[in-house]
């Protein structure tokens, strides 16, 4: 069973930057591939990023792109995601989440993720 740990998040006025990061415990962190999303009350969830295995295929939402970078680093057992250029409309419930794939059908759609953190929140006032 893996278990995925969020933090990072806060209140952070437009512009600026955070820095996400999402700890996995049990299974093999190697094995699978990892999202992010969020979800921003009223609103669907929404694909923020996705990182393969090895942390050299990403993909990036559109709406992210340009802002957003994701790494990972699978000796800590950690993703990250520096969220620069931060705006309002980012504001949102950011969580992480694992599958054991990496294709373009899956890494956008929510479904395909069995395992998920609890989230971490942020905040930006404008």
């Amino acid at each position: 069973q893996v278990q995925l740990v969020e933090s990072g998040g806060g209140l952070v006025q437009a512009g600026g930057s955070l820095r996400l990061s999402c700890v996995a415990s049990g299974g093999t962190f190697s094995a699978y591939s990892l999202g992010w999303f969020r979800q921003a009350p009223g609103k669907e969830r929404e694909f923020v990023a996705a990182v393969s295995r090895g942390g050299t295929g990403i993909v990036y939402g559109d709406s992210v792109k340009g802002r957003f970078i994701v790494s990972r680093d699978n000796v800590k057992n950690t993703v990250y995601m520096q969220m620069n250029s931060l705006k309002p409309e980012d504001t949102a419930l950011y969580s992480c989440a694992a599958q054991f794939h990496w294709d373009a059908s899956r890494w956008a759609q929510p479904t395909q993720y069995p395992y998920w953190g609890q989230g971490t929140q942020v905040t930006v006032s404008s």
